[in-house]
């Protein structure tokens, strides 16, 4: 196999970065080309994403290629699910697209579920767990203020397919994206005409749908011009960026769960077909899209929030992970476990007095110290994650063997190897950057048909990047 060069935008909630992904005699080897901020904008009235800011680093970063002569296949973009961009019918944006941490859908979600589709009716169309910040309740928002960028608008784009129309002049709909939004009905994988309604919008605001791996279109004369590039393809990836991570797990066959794993945690299994039903909604599992048309079912876990709120607290602790977590493991098993998913660690003032305050309430010893709550909060995680895990072989067609760690997560050996005790899995860590390479790869193996099938380029993956397995004990 002869050089094969990719170019992944990878956009995150607080940063976004450029990496170049390079394909040779079935290695994957990747580069980092440019990071920057991705930075919110307060108004008086909403907060906002600067879109014309990240447009503007893209093309940076096709320039920095093209000084650099390197020939790339295509382009692929991912971002941060939700979010979207209301474009007029002059094909100019209307304002920037709102963020999911605007206010505005706060009481929006309520109001939604009491005058229009009941949790559970909802739940059968759309198979998404409630977040507040879902594009469904955020669009019923500004339907309810009579927002005039609404009422102007003639499309709506989700953000990775709004940057595409940017670079190729092409509307499209990514099916993962969309997935995020709760206005899709999970089983037909097509907006619902139904759904949109209700949330005050018209079907024809949305744009063909098309899968991770179809090209787009080729990077417009006038974006050629700017950055020096020539005629690239850009290609519809696994827009949503944990679709991307997942797309990276280097799995060897199926029967195998997945954990995505930093400030919070997804844990779930790639599924043929979406699961819904009483059980899934009692349990507030989430069906997402994924490559190949198989389905992410998984469940939101709260992750290492917790700690790292904790951390902001604390004045004595060390700074430094290695030297916090290995004090932490030198304590001794916490007498008592708390629930990482309980409401009152959502957001509280003080998640130190919020630990202290949930162990009071079940009459049971708090951890005392940034050494033995560290310890505690790990136990806690591995143990809800054991919980998740004995959910997902419920819902599982095949039995799980095997549990892989990606994200920033998978880094931690500690509470890699309690969360192999605790499910009685076997752990497989990493990758640590797994969306870049997700990527990258479906470009590779869908729109460049480079490898054959998602397995082939799983392998690819497992053969490029260091692992490391965690066995119960």
């Amino acid at each position: 196999m002869s050089n094969k060069h990719y170019l992944a935008i990878d956009l995150g909630a607080t940063s976004g970065r450029s990496i170049l992904g390079t394909l040779t005699d079935g290695k994957l080897s990747t580069e980092e080309i440019t990071r920057f901020p991705n930075r919110l904008i307060t108004t008086a009235h909403h907060t906002y994403w600067d879109i014309l800011a990240l447009y503007a680093e893209i093309l940076r970063a096709l320039s920095e290629v093209a000084k650099r002569e390197i020939e790339i296949t295509s382009i692929g973009i991912d971002t941060w699910g939700v979010d979207f961009v209301l474009v007029g019918d002059d094909e100019e944006l209307l304002r920037a697209p709102m963020a999911y941490r605007d206010p505005c859908t706060f009481a929006a979600m309520d109001d939604y579920l009491k005058n229009r589709l009941s949790q559970r009716d909802l739940y059968e169309i759309n198979g998404l767990q409630l977040m507040n910040f879902n594009s469904i309740f955020q669009v019923y928002a500004l339907a309810r203020e009579n927002n005039s960028a609404l009422r102007a608008a003639k499309h709506l784009l989700f953000i990775p397919d709004a940057l595409a129309w940017m670079l190729t002049g092409r509307m499209v709909c990514e099916y993962t994206i969309a997935s995020t939004s709760g206005l899709l009905d999970v089983r037909s994988r097509k907006m619902s005409i139904e759904l949109l309604a209700s949330a005050g919008i018209d079907d024809t605001m949305i744009p063909e749908m098309v899968m991770p791996g179809d090209v787009i279109g080729t990077l417009s004369p006038h974006v050629q011009r700017i950055t020096g590039m020539g005629p690239v393809r850009v290609v519809a990836v696994a827009g949503h960026d944990t679709a991307s991570a997942v797309a990276a797990v280097p799995a060897k066959k199926e029967g195998f769960a997945y954990l995505s794993s930093g400030t919070w945690s997804l844990m779930g299994i790639e599924t043929h077909a979406p699961i819904v039903n009483d059980n899934s909604f009692e349990r507030n599992f989430t069906n997402e899209g994924g490559i190949c048309g198989t389905t992410r079912f998984l469940k939101n876990i709260c992750g290492m929030w917790m700690l790292e709120r904790c951390r902001a607290e604390w004045t004595d602790a060390p700074n430094d992970y290695n030297t916090l977590f290995a004090a932490a493991m030198e304590c001794p098993k916490p007498e008592a476990l708390l629930n990482p998913d309980d409401p009152m660690f959502a957001n509280p003032d003080s998640m130190t007095a919020a630990i202290e305050t949930y162990f009071a309430n079940h009459d049971q010893p708090a951890p005392k110290g940034w050494a033995a709550t560290t310890r505690c909060l790990f136990e806690s995680l591995a143990h809800r994650y054991a919980e998740v895990a004995g959910y997902l072989q419920e819902f599982s067609p095949v039995k799980i063997d095997t549990l892989h760690v990606i994200g920033g997560g998978s880094q931690n050996d500690y509470l890699n190897q309690m969360t192999a005790n605790a499910t009685r899995l076997t752990v497989i860590a990493g990758p640590a950057e797994g969306t870049a390479i997700g990527n990258i790869m479906v470009q590779a193996a869908l729109a460049d048909h480079v490898v054959s099938d998602i397995w082939e380029m799983r392998k690819i993956i497992a053969n490029s990047i260091t692992l490391k397995t965690f066995q119960p004990e």
